[in-house]
């Protein structure tokens, strides 16, 4: 696994990453680390590396999109000073279009949603050992569906930038859609955005298994 003892793992995004995580800083306290994917991760390395020690923070937060990365990255970020960033964000920067059409001013279209990764991308990567991305999913198996074809064509830009800055990338909407093959997306979560119980351990799994998670989960 690539992750090392002592070493400091960071998660930032919107909700799907902050799950009522511990203000100012999620840390591995209670529930400080909230009670999503985070926490999962966390507990699973605990479990299957007891003699390893990992300081795992939880940076998300609700209703964000790369724009307000952007205006933290330096004390959410930089000031924390992680060995490994675990980028998840895109949710926000498609929904607004969706559910408030009427305000532009908070859309987040493509080509800037493009270009805020980019700046994060490339202020971070020679700062930490490892900047890890994860694509933002729709739980819809209809690909002609709106909000899908928007999902893709954002997690699209994400698996660009992953290939052109040679970073690990966790296609989030690819694990969802074989899950979706038995599953009808309510079972996940009505909203089809946010992961609940069930597709928090999909992308705590997912995103180990990139990490390199090397003992078998009984």
């Amino acid at each position: 696994m690539r992750l090392q003892d002592r070493e400091t793992l960071l998660f930032i995004g919107d909700s799907v990453t902050d799950a009522g995580r511990q203000r100012p800083i999620g840390v591995a306290a209670g529930d400080g680390l909230g009670t999503g994917y985070v926490r999962v991760v966390d507990t699973l390395l605990n479990v299957y590396y007891p003699e390893q020690f990992f300081q795992i923070i939880n940076m998300g937060c609700s209703g964000h999109t790369t724009r307000d990365l952007l205006a933290r990255w330096e004390t959410d970020v930089f000031d924390l000073k992680p060995d490994r960033v675990v980028l998840c964000i895109g949710f926000n920067d498609v929904w607004r279009q969706y559910d408030s059409p009427a305000r532009p001013s908070a859309h987040v279209l493509l080509d800037e949603y493009r270009s805020n990764l980019k700046t994060m991308i490339e202020s971070t990567k020679d700062r930490v050992k490892e900047l890890i991305l994860m694509t933002p999913y729709y739980l819809e198996k209809n690909p002609e569906d709106a909000m899908r074809r928007s999902m893709d064509e954002y997690g699209g830009a994400v698996k660009e930038l992953a290939k052109e800055y040679g970073l690990a990338c966790v296609d989030l909407q690819k694990e969802f859609d074989d899950y979706l093959n038995y599953r009808y997306p309510a079972y996940v979560m009505w909203d089809r955005v946010h992961p609940g119980a069930v597709g928090g351990f999909i992308i705590a799994r997912t995103f180990l298994r990139e990490l390199g998670f090397d003992r078998p989960i009984m």
